[in-house]
């Protein structure tokens, strides 16, 4: 079985994470699809029924110039597309919800335990008994760290004329994307609160807990960045498909008579099924992101390896020959 709480250098973190999946991929995505395949399902439902003909409206009436048609049908639909708005968020943050804390859970109870086989209940009881955190962690998400962001990479973009902000940029995504993610990993393994799981996020880019060994920024932010270099050009298959049919469909247009609308018809439906289950591979792809996070946080719990090298060393000789 796969040890969580040790060092790994930049290249055992990517294959470490290949590794996971391939000792415990089949249990992993089997509780996932089970615990959160209907909200999935239901939010590209959504997605692609609910908002279709907004849309469809949208851009056929762009393309044939004449705005006012979108802006009657949104006038004469506003309530509809109010529910229908309002059905996507709660469902859009049910899965976020889910999605960003299973793999933590997932890794936590697989690391304490050591049991490869665990059970959808097992995962869900975890959800449930950390759902006032993630509400609270959502919340410092929003509020605390999403504007501070905004004005880091802000900065970044206004020195993009200096040719510093392209690097800046480069640097800064892989390296914010590290900080969130090591902090959603300690708020949910310890009982710390928000900002005392923030200033560990950032502690650890530079440092480890414990010891004085070289700083760890630069093999994990180059684990990130190739890891979701990876995510993202997969993912950008299935985007790149529908943005296709979607230019296809303008070029295409009736020029005498005839429907001048690109997406109505076979044409449309196409393009959303397609769409929508772009939405399912990304979401289930940042899986991968987060197990490779997770390993890079175990990596800087310095404190805990120790403990595992020591219940290692004891348990040497009991097992049966």
């Amino acid at each position: 079985m796969m040890q969580f709480y040790k060092k790994r250098d930049f290249g055992a973190f990517i294959s470490d994470t290949f590794l996971f999946f391939k000792e415990n991929g089949r249990n992993y995505f089997k509780n996932y699809l089970l615990i959160n395949g209907l909200l999935l399902i239901l939010l590209v439902f959504i997605f692609v029924f609910g908002y279709r003909e907004l849309f469809s409206q949208m851009l056929g009436s762009n393309t044939g110039g004449q705005n006012y048609y979108f802006e009657a049908y949104f006038q004469q639909n506003s309530t509809m597309l109010i529910l229908v708005s309002t059905i996507a968020f709660i469902l859009f943050l049910a899965v976020t919800m889910v999605s960003y804390s299973y793999p933590i859970l997932y890794m936590k109870r697989l690391s304490e335990t050591g049991n490869k086989n665990i059970k959808a209940d097992e995962i869900l009881s975890d959800l449930k008994n950390n759902t006032v955190r993630f509400v609270k962690f959502f919340f410092g998400l929003v509020f605390i760290i999403a504007p501070l962001a905004m004005i880091i990479f802000g900065i970044s973009f206004m020195l993009i004329v200096l040719l510093i902000g392209f690097f800046l940029l480069i640097l800064l995504g892989p390296a914010m994307m590290n900080v969130i993610n090591f902090l959603m990993f300690d708020y949910f393994h310890t009982q710390k609160g928000f900002f005392e799981s923030l200033s560990y996020a950032v502690r650890a880019q530079f440092s480890y807990k414990h010891g004085r060994e070289k700083s760890p920024f630069w093999k994990y932010w180059g684990s990130t960045a190739v890891i979701y270099l990876m995510i993202q050009m997969i993912s950008g298959i299935f985007t790149f498909i529908p943005l296709l049919l979607m230019m296809g469909g303008m070029y295409t247009v009736p020029q005498n008579g005839g429907d001048d609308n690109p997406f109505q018809g076979t044409m449309g439906v196409l393009f959303f099924i397609i769409y929508g289950i772009s939405i399912l591979v990304s979401f289930i792809m940042i899986n991968v992101v987060f197990i490779n996070a997770g390993l890079q946080y175990y990596d800087s719990r310095t404190d805990l390896h120790r403990n595992v090298d020591l219940s290692e060393i004891d348990t040497i000789g009991t097992h049966e020959i």
